[in-house]
């Protein structure tokens, strides 16, 4: 699989892990500081106790696998990462709603919205960081991934699927909800 100009690399599942941890830790991040500067309040938005939205990392993953043979062909990217990733959204948000009857985001009030699960302006940030993602950090981490000794990246992926699946079983049973975390439904 071409991964860098010029050299062909082995891209191995523990690549995939640490690209799915780390974007979901970036997407609670992100949203974590979007309420923390529109409601003055920290809140962990996610489902899971810990600090990741899986919802990035599938949607990182996925997009990675798909569209990367398109890195020189950025509009390209934009506009099917905008089509899956605001798909991804609302199945995702279907299925926490029927699976919970909660619903962890609503956009009702956002112009050009359908169903209060996805909106237009969603979707546009989800192509451009769907863009930004397969054509500038991907290749990036990629070069500073390489570099990390085999052991510790597999030591390290595998602890953070550990710890990931320890929160998704409990998460399972028990979801994160509260103030500001989720919305009632009807």
């Amino acid at each position: 699989m071409e991964r860098l100009k010029g050299k062909a690399a082995r891209v191995d599942f523990i690549y995939y892990v640490w690209l799915f941890i780390l974007t979901a830790v970036f997407g609670w991040l992100w949203e974590g500081f979007l309420y923390l500067f529109k409601d003055e309040m920290y809140v962990n938005r996610g489902f899971l106790t810990g600090p990741w939205l899986p919802i990035y990392g599938i949607g990182a993953v996925t997009l990675e696998l798909w569209f990367h043979r398109w890195r020189d062909h950025p509009v390209r990217i934009f506009l099917l990462s905008m089509l899956f990733c605001t798909l991804l959204e609302y199945v995702s948000g279907w299925y926490l709603e029927s699976a919970w009857g909660i619903r962890w985001w609503d956009y009702s009030k956002m112009p050009f919205n359908f169903q209060g699960r996805i909106c237009l302006l969603s979707s546009l940030l989800f192509g451009l960081g769907g863009m930004l993602l397969v054509w500038v950090f991907s290749p990036l981490f990629y070069s500073m991934y390489i570099r990390i000794p085999d052991r510790v990246r597999v030591s390290i992926g595998l602890l953070a699927v550990l710890l990931f699946a320890v929160d998704a079983t409990y998460s399972a049973v028990l979801p994160h909800v509260g103030e500001g975390v989720t919305y009632g439904i009807g």
